[in-house]
Order: structure tokens, then sequence, then C-alpha cells
């Protein structure tokens, strides 16, 4: 049982989130959901703590396309996880994703897929830091594709405002996902038991291609999706990589099938990822 484990998991409303807190409920973890519908929020709440054997779990609402809703989901964490007396979080979850066929931008001003498929995971993790550091030895999940092996960041036009492409797009920020954990372990794993994993959960039957989607992409993403496996085969190396204690310390970046993969040669490049970490920062306003 995992009562002593306390976990955050963004997009956890639906597919692959909800499969993940679903399993980990029952194992008894403390849960924090996170979600964009009040609805869907209260509906999978109940539903986990009907799942669970101490009903500690809490679901929190937020757009993650906007940087002030996600230092506001930061600081109800940090309230939530107190009040309770845990005061920490072992595990984070950054699960939230999303696919558009046409250029849209954020209230912040920036690309919609890049600002939720990484910058929301970068800021959460980094507002989430003191809790991290808290626990004895977090983790720091984000969950990317297969699809980073054919992608490339785009310095000259990182939110691609001049030629948006929908998949280039889509590559791209799960290529970010990939780079931002293995630089993530570089300027931590040294010093602090803290380590970090992007997850490829394979190609899984969920509807994450078709809510921002029309025309040809949608058309392509229906026909995709249904050979996809179902979430729930989709979220069992989130799960293992989360709290099995054989990848206690391992900094094996990459996590395919419950066991570590290489990803693409770009994805393990330092002076990429450093870059990368930094343009984070600034777009996100932190500063040193």
């Amino acid at each position: 049982m995992l009562e002593d484990k306390v976990i955050v998991i963004s997009g956890a409303t639906s597919g692959i989130g909800y499969a993940v807190a679903l399993e980990l409920a029952q194992k008894g973890a403390v849960l924090i959901g996170v979600g964009r519908s009040e609805e869907r929020c209260e509906r999978a709440e109940r539903a986990l703590k009907d799942a669970s054997p101490h009903g500690q779990i809490k679901f929190l609402l937020a757009d993650l396309s906007a940087q002030r809703e996600v230092r506001g989901l930061a600081a109800e964490v940090a309230s939530w996880v107190r009040e309770k007396g845990f005061g920490r979080v072992d595990v984070l979850v950054n699960n939230a994703g999303m696919v558009t066929n046409w250029y849209t931008a954020t209230e912040d001003g920036y690309e919609m897929q890049f600002a939720v498929n990484h910058l929301a995971h970068f800021l959460l993790t980094h507002e989430l830091m003191p809790l991290l550091e808290a626990a004895p030895a977090a983790r720091v999940l984000t969950v990317s594709s297969n699809s980073h092996r054919r992608a490339r960041i785009h310095w000259r036009d990182v939110m691609m405002r001049r030629r948006y492409n929908t998949l280039l797009a889509y590559k791209q920020s799960k290529l970010a996902n990939v780079l931002f954990s293995a630089e993530f372990n570089r300027r931590f794993a040294p010093a602090t038991a803290m380590r970090a994993y992007a997850i490829d959960p394979g190609l899984v039957n969920t509807d994450i291609g078709l809510k921002g989607t029309g025309g040809v992409v949608h058309w392509v993403w229906q026909r995709r999706q249904k050979s996809g496996v179902s979430p729930e085969k989709g979220a069992e190396t989130v799960v293992f990589v989360s709290v099995d204690p054989s990848v206690n310390g391992s900094q094996e970046v990459y996590w395919k099938d419950c066991r570590p993969e290489s990803p693409s040669k770009y994805a393990l490049r330092e002076e990429e990822a450093t870059r990368l970490w930094r343009l984070s920062e600034r777009l996100c306003g932190i500063s040193k």
C-alpha cells in the first residue's frame, strides 16, 4: 500500500491521467488530481474516494494554459498538503496535454501546445519545488511520446508564429518534455534524491487529438487512436515509475513499457537542454 505517498497528477479526469489516478488510489496513495472541468473534477473525486481505502483524494480546478492559474494551482496544492499534515509531494505526474491544429495564443502570448505540453509542466514543477525537496526521494514524471524522436526545437521561431504546423508543434513539445527531464537531473541529481523521468505510454486510445482539432488532423487522429492501447495499458509505465522501489535513484531519463529506453540523440544534447531551460525560465518569468 502507498499511504505514505503524496502524488499530484495533472490531466487526471480522463484518459491516461484518470487511469493512473485510479490505480494509485486503489493502492492507497494520497492523491491530488487536476482538471479543467469542474463537473469532471467532482465526478473523478467521488469515484476515486470510493476506490481509495482512506479517501485522501482532492481534485483541483486549473486551466494550465494560463501561468497565473498554474501558480494558483501550486499554491492550492501546498495549502492542502500542509493542512493535511503531509508537507511534501513525493511524486508529480505532469500528464496534462493537448493538440490543436491551428495557431492559438494563450493569455500569456505563447503557442498553446508549447504552453500546455511543456511550459505548464516546467512552471508547476518549479512552483512545487519546496514540497518536492521536502520528500525523501521525489520523482517528477512528464508524459512524453515517441514523436519526440523526429523533432527538434525551432529556436528561430519556437512558437511557430510564422508557419504553424500541428504535428511539428506537438513533436517539439514532446521533445521538450525529455530535454526538461534530462536537464532537471543534471541540475539536481548530484546533490539531491530528486529524479525526473520522461514517460512514453505508447500509442493510446484517448481523445487528446480530437478536442482541439478539425478537418484532416481530426480525421487522422480518429483513425490513429483506433490502433492504440487502452488508457489503463498506457498508464502502466507511469504507475511503475511513480512508485516502484526498483526505480529509486535511477537516472535513466526515458521509460517505456516499464523499463528504460534510449531517447533520441537530440534529446540528450546538453546544450539544447540548457538552452531550453533558460528560455523556459524567461518565458515563465522565473528569476534566479
